[in-house]
């Protein structure tokens, strides 16, 4: 059965690993905290302070306290969906502002496109928000790269190394898990993803395997016809 729609993630996959920790996870560090001071009173801001003092199990946690807590996510590498959607915000600022520029790998850039015209469905599922993937594709180095894509899923489909998670986006989707080629580096997202169904290929832009799956170093070399 042919491939009809591709998922992608974009850490470690389509975009540089040092990217997200050496240029965005500081950024955030360093803005959060005035962002979410500043910002505390509107509503889409209020929504996930309160969604930290529920996750943290601190329901009177001061908006400091808040703060407090959302910066010890980020030095855990936390997925957590609060602080994902948080940091998306004053990632969206840095981006509008000229601040940031989403790296995209330029094989991943030149092969979105070229299957986009082949007519494939291109979507992204990645842990970080919703609107964090399309800033890092909309204001990307290469321009925006939004309209080669079809949709965007995150944590709030269920965590990345779990099949229940790629089952319902290939719901959402509207096709059977083995029209679907996941993309990812993580291997344990691979199991998930074929354990739903899904066809996988592996990315080690260093060369390495990951075990069990099909992998490739860069999507160049990736070859949709045998699918």
């Amino acid at each position: 059965m042919s491939i009809k729609a591709i998922l992608t993630d974009i850490e470690g996959t389509t975009s540089a690993v040092s990217f997200v920790y050496d240029v965005l996870f500081p950024f955030a560090a360093s803005h959060l905290p005035e962002f979410v001071l500043t910002h505390a009173d509107e509503p889409a801001v209020a929504k996930q302070v309160e969604a930290v003092r529920l996750e943290s199990g601190e329901a009177g946690a001061s908006l400091g306290r808040v703060v407090e807590i959302l910066l010890g996510w980020i030095a855990e590498d936390r997925k957590v969906t609060p602080l994902k959607a948080l940091q998306g915000m004053v990632w969206e600022q840095g981006y509008r502002a000229g601040q940031l520029k989403g790296h995209v790998y330029p094989d991943a850039v030149e092969a979105l496109a070229r299957w986009k015209q082949q007519g494939y469905a291109l979507y992204v599922y990645s842990s970080g928000s919703i609107q964090a993937q399309k800033l890092i594709f909309g204001c990307s180095e290469a321009g925006d790269l939004t309209p080669h894509f079809s949709g965007y899923f995150d944590t709030t489909s269920g965590p990345k190394r779990e099949a229940a998670s790629y089952e319902r986006i290939a719901e959402s989707i509207g096709l059977p898990g083995e029209e679907i080629l996941f993309l990812s580096d993580v291997v344990q997202e691979l199991d998930a993803a074929r354990e739903a169904g899904m066809q996988t290929i592996g990315l080690a832009r260093d060369g390495g395997v990951l075990e069990g799956h099909e992998t490739v170093a860069s999507f160049a070399v990736i070859d949709l016809a045998r699918f």
